[in-house]
């Protein structure tokens, strides 16, 4: 410490920020961002440009000068779209990996602060305890049962233990055991370190390719329509290439054969899928982000929408995490905690006034957190910070205390004790100051303070001190008991001969809003279950508070969990509470609903949580309260710790895969269409009901912005009313390809009939091509409508209700409307200017689709209700 010139009161703000302008920020690499030029020139990189250019080829050779440089232009517009849609969706995926920074706990001026962890400059003492990922190289100068994980840096499993004792000098890296690393996770107990190194100048900045963040990849999603659109490339490629060979061999005009064969192919093409499944997948997650659902794997969005059993946690996530000391309970009696600042403790008499004191002093003794003043909100374990200010309303400042009780050692909370112990200097020996659950401390114990002194512990005050702890918990409070021992050294065993202190009761009341989320998770066919490690009758109080149990509830405790689901599997159905879980048992029951066939949602905070939150389909980490190994082990993190929040991910999750495939199915049922429309003519040897060009217009306006506005819908307002999908179920399954095929030939049909009325009208071969372009044109702006549920209502649905959707037909419509008016386009798409009866034809034939489909949808509707009814 001396060499790096800092106190044990840590560096100052002046000194902080003049070390960061020396060595910069604590960072290795950042995760690569996707640059402009390569996004655009990814552009290029398709089947569909590789079309679009040998038509241009094609034309240009043919001496179609003017179609040659129209096929350029439509060239550059696609790749122009691309880029800014596949540029917007990256950076805004980058923009939210950028909200999951992790932070560290430092001493600076003094004081405990919470910083970014990229802030840590060389001289900074930070604090680490369990869970805590180490962000700089630190040396050790408090270490109480520390271990960390180093196997990113030196391959070993098991973690290390770790001591303030200095290493030897030539010590291999694995050997530093007064050292951590950035890069490494703390797995048990806690400490302080000197920050030595940050960035580059780390053990792990030295092999930075260990750190490279590569791309977080494609979701499965994406990757499912990259596959469907590789498959759709060969089979459009082939039936374009019959076309073109039906259409010579029936000696159409060579040029026109070949150039529609390529049009047909482009327009078929569903090239844009992953660029807007990425746009929606980008536009849902920052939806989420906005509602404090943080998305770490882009596979988590797929999974959401398909989850059937959410596992929760209690504190802070059912509950509003603001714990307040209720109750205090010692031999002569029970306290109200207000007490202490009104009247004060005297009520107890002067024996019960020395035990609450006492109780008390153990409480802000034994204790991680930091809290300065009553205003100040504190930063640590919020129970921990509810002790320190029960100690304020006594006039027990923990900052005091220490001055007469200097910390000598201190055990951390180990979740396999269930205690905590600190060691402070006291006279001539040490106080051994204890906290933990009710009966770990109280099998501890041997002895208990009462009215007149200390006095033995046998079965039946045991059971008695159990007793009242359980008669706190039926009030829904959490306990915990306080002890405290006196010894000549201060390494003796923390957890032996303990004299029993008293209880304290922590109130942390349940959210308001989670009832109603629970109510919602049981329209959409999602299980909630309760999964804690406090007490049954707490957690029966807890979930009755928030309707998730009735009374009485059955709770199965941890240790009675394997028993119960070998003896019963159906348990698993029945119980909506389990409790006293220790993070194995969390695990198990993971892998137990996994084995059932369900789709598991499942919290967690702790670093022993990690195994769990990776095994589950969906891992949730608890952004206010959880770890930093807890964070990285998870697919989602909540922001705001809520259990609603979870509710609101899983119907943006639904909502997102309702978007995709909404928009999938237009795209194709329309591409489908145009395909059908010119094979039949070829087939029939009819003239082309579509011109290449025309094609190619009508792809770059119906296919980009409907299928962009559908990604960004709200979805259904009954979305949540719906049960789970499967998880293998495809984006397009047989019903929906069916849906497609029928869709696609009312289109086509709609396009044929207005060729027959212009023939019937008696209308040149210019004026028929347009009548065609214009009703297969707008026959799939209205299609748009075909996509809402069929549940839903025809006029007010998510279609109807999406605003982008209806500013996009409003620029179609303008773009397909005027080209026949405006003499260049016209000449180039060899359009003619449609008149009343023309205009006529074609909204009668392009509404036609819509009514028929609509009149189907409402049937199914009608069938749908009656049966559920």
């Amino acid at each position: 410490m001396d060499r790096l010139q800092v106190t044990a009161d840590g560096l100052s703000t002046d000194g902080a920020k003049a070390r960061h302008q020396q060595f910069g920020p604590n960072r290795i690499t950042a995760r690569r961002a996707a640059s402009a030029l390569r996004v655009l020139l990814h552009q290029f990189r398709s089947p569909v440009v590789y079309l679009l250019g040998a038509a241009a080829a094609l034309a240009f050779y043919f001496g179609e000068l003017e179609e040659g440089g129209a096929i350029v232009v439509v060239l550059a517009i696609n790749a122009l779209i691309g880029f800014v849609t596949e540029l917007k969706a990256a950076r805004s995926i980058e923009s939210l990996r950028a909200l999951g920074g992790h932070t560290a706990r430092v001493r600076r001026d003094g004081h405990v602060r919470l910083i970014p962890a990229e802030e840590l400059v060389p001289g900074d003492i930070v604090l680490l305890e369990a869970g805590d990922a180490v962000s700089a190289d630190l040396r050790l100068v408090e270490a109480s049962r520390l271990s960390a994980d180093e196997s990113t840096l030196t391959g070993e499993s098991v973690p290390v233990e770790k001591e303030v004792a200095p290493a030897a000098h030539a010590a291999r890296l694995g050997d530093r055991s007064s050292m951590l690393f950035k890069g490494t996770a703390v797995t048990r107990g806690s400490g302080a370190g000197v920050v030595v190194a940050t960035g580059l100048a780390t053990e792990l900045g030295r092999v930075t390719q260990l750190v490279i963040e590569a791309d977080a990849g494609s979701s499965p999603l994406e990757r499912k329509l990259a596959r469907l659109s590789a498959q759709l490339v060969w089979a459009t490629l082939i039936v374009a290439a019959a076309i073109a060979a039906v259409g010579l061999a029936v000696h159409e005009d060579a040029f026109l054969m070949v150039e529609a064969a390529i049009a047909l192919a482009v327009a078929a093409i569903p090239e844009g899928l992953p660029i807007v499944a990425t746009l929606a997948l980008a536009r849902g997650m920052w939806r989420m982000a906005r509602q404090n659902a943080l998305i770490e794997r882009l596979s988590a969005v797929e999974t959401l929408g398909a989850t059937t059993v959410i596992l929760t946690d209690k504190t802070g996530t059912l509950t509003e995490n603001r714990m307040t000391v209720r109750r205090l309970h010692v031999a002569s009696g029970d306290i109200e905690v207000e007490a202490l600042a009104h009247k004060g403790p005297r009520s107890l008499g002067a024996a019960g006034d020395g035990q609450v004191n006492t109780l008390l002093r153990i409480a802000v003794l034994c204790n991680d957190a930091h809290l300065y003043s009553a205003e100040d909100e504190g930063s640590g374990d919020p129970m921990e910070i509810a002790l320190l200010r029960a100690g304020l309303q006594a006039r027990l400042r923990r900052a005091t205390l220490l001055h007469g009780h200097r910390l000598a050692r201190k055990h951390a909370f180990d979740p396999g004790t269930k205690m905590m112990a600190t060691v402070h200097e006291s006279g001539d020996g040490f106080l051994f100051a204890v906290k933990g659950a009710p009966e770990a401390v109280i099998a501890a114990a041997t002895r208990a303070i009462g009215d007149h002194g200390e006095t033995a512990l046998n079965d039946e005050t045991r059971a008695e001190w159990l007793a009242r702890a359980t008669l706190l918990g039926h009030r829904g409070l959490r306990v915990l008991a306080c002890a405290m021992k006196m010894e000549t050294q201060p390494d003796g065993a923390p957890y032996q001969g303990l004299v029993l202190v008293g209880l304290i009761g922590l109130e942390d009341p349940a959210r308001a809003d989670v009832p109603s989320a629970i109510q919602d998770c049981r329209r959409a066919g999602i299980r909630v279950v309760m999964v804690t490690g406090d007490h049954a009758v707490t957690a029966r109080s807890i979930a009755r508070a928030v309707g998730l149990a009735d009374h009485p509830a059955e709770v199965v405790e941890g240790a009675a969990i394997a028993k119960a689901i070998e003896t019963d599997p159906s348990v698993l159905r029945r119980i909506s509470i389990f409790a006293r879980v220790i993070p194995a048992e969390k695990l198990a029951l993971v892998k137990a609903y996994q084995a059932q066939g369900d789709i598991v949602a499942m919290t967690g905070d702790g670093v022993n949580d990690a195994p769990a939150l990776r095994q589950a389909d969906i891992g949730v980490a608890m952004g206010l309260r959880g770890t930093d190994v807890a964070r990285e082990a998870a697919a989602m993190i909540l922001l705001d710790d809520a259990f609603p929040t979870i509710v609101k991910a899983i119907r943006q999750g639904r909502v997102i895969f309702g978007n995709i495939r909404r928009f999938v199915a237009y795209l194709l049922s329309c591409n489908l269409s145009e395909v059908m429309v010119v094979g039949i003519a070829v087939l029939s040897a009819l003239p082309l009901p579509l011109l290449p060009l025309q094609i190619l217009y009508l792809n770059l306006v119906t296919d980009v912005f409907p299928a962009f506005a559908l990604a960004m819908g709200e979805g259904e307002a009954a979305i949540l009313q719906q049960p789970p999908r499967d998880p293998k179920e495809p984006i397009l399954g047989r019903a929906q390809w069916l849906v497609i095929v029928l869709q696609g030939a009312l289109l086509t049909a709609a396009t044929f009939a207005a060729l027959l009325a212009a023939r019937w009208l008696d209308l040149d071969a210019s004026q028929s091509v347009t009548v065609t372009f214009l009703t297969l044109a707008f026959a799939q702006l209205w299609h748009v409508f075909n996509m809402r549920g069929i549940r839903a209502n025809i006029l007010a649905n998510e279609v109807t209700r999406n605003v982008w959707l209806w500013g996009a037909l409003a620029l179609c419509a303008t773009l397909l409307a005027a080209p026949p008016y405006l003499p260049p386009a016209a000449h180039l798409l060899q359009l003619a200017p449609p008149d009343a009866a023309m205009w006529a034809v074609v909204l009668a034939c392009s509404l036609a689709p819509l009514v028929a489909t609509q009149a189907v949808m409402a049937g199914l509707g009608l069938r749908h209700a009656a049966l559920r009814r």
